[in-house]
């Protein structure tokens, strides 16, 4: 809602159907005029006549009130109120009875998604394109301007919350993530049409994800003929050194660059519709720039710098064919491909701050591919009534991470040159069968889902003879293993002043991790549930422009490979990730009461939303030894509390320039817990009960300049926050762009910058159970970026 270019989850126009039946005989009744009036002037809107089986359709039809209006010789002229509701592209208002007297037809309502601006937030609908301050760069980078959405460590948080599933077309793909979120800096904005938030997702979605959805859509055209979009845009960041390096390493990257070609075409004729999305980002950035001061009970206080420097090519493409059997029956055929590639250069001193010895400098080179390929096929069957169908899809995913990682250890006394390989191969099969039914007052929604997933995974630590700091035991193989058979069903329900929805999930989740019989730590494990998962929602329309709705959602999250993977990571040389095959899933219960007001040029919305959720997933920094080493094991850490209220001011100030305001302040709560960890030797931590007040401000100023030429300014503002066993600080940013739109509105070039005044800097505090560690990242976040494309 922050971006003019916010289209709403409400209808802009419906299709309505029904049939016209002889009330003696109840047979169908051919070439009926059926007609819509206004209802203050009984003036013509549109109409159609019905077909050979007494079924007629009229599209495109504004939400409102009506009459409507059926005649045929031979039969009294039939006329009754309808009421066309927002919510549903499709109404079905059943049959209508011709005889000697007139009937009167009930009330008729459409049902279904609520309207974002409405006040219901459980779908909003955002065009890249047109965000004109983060053209140029990545997905996760766009995002940054939505409404409730904030970016922190490469994953996007909504309100507050990084616990969200994000889609690809609607589907969980390997490049976004099949369980937590990945990948989302890396793939480039230009190949995205539209991004859809969810907060309150229906039982038709996956139960995963507590705090919402996030669906980015691929672009795709249908239009006859040839048709497409071409474009490159480059850029340079970090312009100047934000903080000098520690001594003795390498030089931080400088004005580094960004180029982004892409190309989009589409073919249709008759009933083929041909599609290609291709777009390669490569990108230099200063990736990671962070400064540390570890300081420990016994009164050692380490300083240490983590520099990465990062270069990163990324691939991906989308290609297929809709095949349009005849009007009822569609069969869609489609692949994706990526490739990325990164490879990091860091470097990693460490001094003791009392005496400014040198203690150690950890250099290594990071060289990741990722490989994605998935493919689709999708059959849909119209039924002759509009909006009436049934789907059918298949898809299957096979990535593949390949990593390699090579460091070289240097200490006062000795180096060593270490290095160790990952290869983990995911496979998904995902089977899905959807049926929906317009009824004349909502809408049925139901389905199921099988899904098959299996990840293999090997690691191999390659130790040097003697002072090696790999833990050798820890290596080996695992495989993940999981099935999760599904069944939903979801109704919406509308009358004039009232709408409700309400529906369940039942999901059987059977998750097996076998673990290398050598790993020195950890067993084979895992967990099976048999769980519900309802959501409801109620909406009463006080008047024409004002609704209060009120919402329900049980939702989970599951632990993903990575969070139970076993193998010690050694890409920070004192701060060792391992995962736990204990874990176990988190369920969330939440709750959001929501209102909107709105007038001839701007809304005010607000919701209040509170949320529990049992079982928290998160890592705990402990250290178990003399060496100082801080190990980051996955845990379930108990109970957590998110309560806030999120207000949005929309205000158009002038014909060239409208303003939106979002101000999202939330209370988080975690409750004191124990945990019991495993490696790298059997510990206890304990933890105190956090709290902390927190939110963010984001304004949006837009401008038109002229026909051509539009400007955004955008300033953004998050305040402090708590992060596992610590806090996060208050950080801020301003971003800018321009637009303009040449060759006939064929061609457009755009100009942006982010973080223009560079302050944005992270910085956090953790307290471990005999330590505490305070940071402040410099990474690159300042970066020009300019454009051209081109539409035929």
């Amino acid at each position: 809602m922050l971006l003019p270019i916010g289209l709403l989850a409400q209808k802009s126009s419906v299709s309505i159907s029904g049939t016209v039946k002889d009330k003696v005989s109840d047979e169908t009744v051919s070439f009926v005029n059926v007609v819509l009036k206004k209802t203050a002037d009984t003036s013509f809107v549109t109409g159609t006549i019905s077909n050979d089986n007494g079924l007629f359709t009229i599209a495109d039809v504004k939400p409102g009130d009506y009459l409507i209006e059926v005649s045929y010789i031979g039969y009294t002229k039939f006329i009754a109120p309808l009421f066309i509701g927002s919510n549903s592209e499709f109404i079905d208002i059943g049959a209508i009875v011709m005889e000697e007297s007139v009937q009167q037809l009930s009330e008729v309502v459409v049902t279904a998604k609520q309207d974002a601006v409405t006040g219901t937030m459980d779908k909003k609908t955002y065009a890249v394109d047109d965000n004109v301050s983060q053209s140029g760069g990545s997905v996760l980078q766009s995002m940054n301007n939505l409404p409730g959405v904030t970016t922190q460590d490469g994953q996007v948080q909504l309100r507050g919350n990084n616990q969200v599933m994000v889609l690809l077309d609607g589907k969980q793909s390997a490049i976004t993530g099949f369980g937590n979120q990945n990948g989302l800096d890396n793939i480039p904005a230009s190949a995205v049409e539209k991004i859809e938030i969810i907060t309150n997702p229906s039982a038709k979605y996956d139960a995963n994800g507590n705090a919402g959805i996030i669906n980015i859509i691929l672009k795709k055209e249908d239009r006859n003929g040839l048709n497409g979009k071409v474009g490159v845009s480059a850029g340079l960041g970090a312009l100047w050194i934000r903080k000098e390096n520690l001594p003795g390493i390498r030089s931080q990257y400088q004005a580094t660059p960004k180029i982004n070609p892409s190309i989009s075409l589409n073919y249709r004729k008759k009933k083929v519709n041909l599609f290609l999305q291709a777009d390669n980002l490569y990108t230099e950035t200063l990736n990671k720039n962070e400064f540390v001061t570890r300081t420990f009970d016994d009164g050692t206080v380490i300083n240490q710098q983590l520099k990465r420097n990062r270069n990163t090519n990324f691939f991906t493409s989308k290609a297929g064919l809709d095949w349009f059997l005849n009007d009822h029956n569609t069969v869609t055929i489609s692949g994706l491909f990526s490739q990325e590639t990164i490879k990091d250069y860091g470097d990693q001193p460490f001094f003791n701050a009392n005496t400014e010895e040198n203690l150690r400098l950890w250099q290594f080179l990071e060289d990741e591919v990722l490989t994605a390929a998935m493919a689709s096929v999708a059959y849909e069957h119209k039924f002759q009534q509009p909006g009436h169908k049934l789907n059918m899809g298949f898809n299957y995913t096979f990535d593949r991470e390949d990593e390699k990682y090579f460091f070289t250890n240097t200490r006062p006394s000795f180096t060593t040159d270490e290095s160790f390989f990952l290869i983990a191969d995911q496979k998904v099969a995902d089977f899905t069968l959807d049926y929906t039914k317009p009824m004349k007052h909502g809408l049925l929604e139901t389905g199921i889902k099988f899904r098959r997933r299996t990840i293999p995974t090997n690691m191999q630590f390659n130790p040097s003879a003697t002072n090696s700091v790999l833990d050798t035991g820890a290596d080996g193989q695992a495989t993940y293993k999981e099935t999760i058979p599904a069944l939903y069903g979801n109704y919406t329900y509308e009358v004039k002043r009232l709408e409700a929805e309400i529906g369940l999930r039942l999901e059987y989740v059977d998750l097996q991790y076998a673990v290398d019989p050598n790993h020195n730590t950890y067993q084979s494990d895992g967990y099976d549930y048999f769980q519900p998962f309802p959501n409801a929602r109620i909406t009463y329309k006080l008047n024409d422009r004002n609704k209060v709705s009120a919402f329900y959602n049980r939702r989970v999250d599951r632990p993903d490979e990575v969070d139970i993977r076993i193998f010690p990571k050694y890409d920070d040389a004192e701060i060792i990730k391992v995962g736990n095959p204990g874990l176990q899933p988190q369920f969330t219960n939440s709750f959001e009461l929501g209102f909107k007001n709105g007038w001839n040029k701007g809304y005010f919305y607000s919701a209040a939303y509170h949320r529990i959720s049992d079982g928290t997933i998160t890592r705990i920094a402990t250290t178990v030894d003399t060496t100082n080493l801080i190990y980051n094991i996955s845990q379930n850490a108990g109970k957590s509390y998110n309560t806030g209220i999120e207000i949005v001011i929309s205000q158009e100030l002038s014909d060239k320039i409208n303003m939106n305001l979002n101000m999202n302040g939330y209370y988080n709560q975690i409750d004191g817990f124990t945990v019991f960890n495993l490696y790298p030797i059997e510990n206890t931590f304990t933890a105190d009960q956090q709290e902390i007040y927190s939110g963010n401000i984001k304004l949006n100023t837009n401008f038109k300049f002229s026909k051509s030429t539009e400007a955004q300014l955008t300033a953004i503002y998050l305040a402090p926050d708590i992060i596992p066993q610590g806090t996060i600080d208050s950080r801020f940013s301003l971003d800018v762009g321009i637009k303009r739109s040449i060759q006939n509105g064929k061609g457009e070039l755009f100009l942006n910058a982010t973080d223009i005044l560079n302050t944005m800097v992270i910085r956090k505090k953790i307290n471990g159970n005999n330590f505490t560690f305070t940071s402040s990242d410099y990474y690159e976040t300042q970066v020009i970026r300019f454009g051209y494309s081109y539409k035929f």
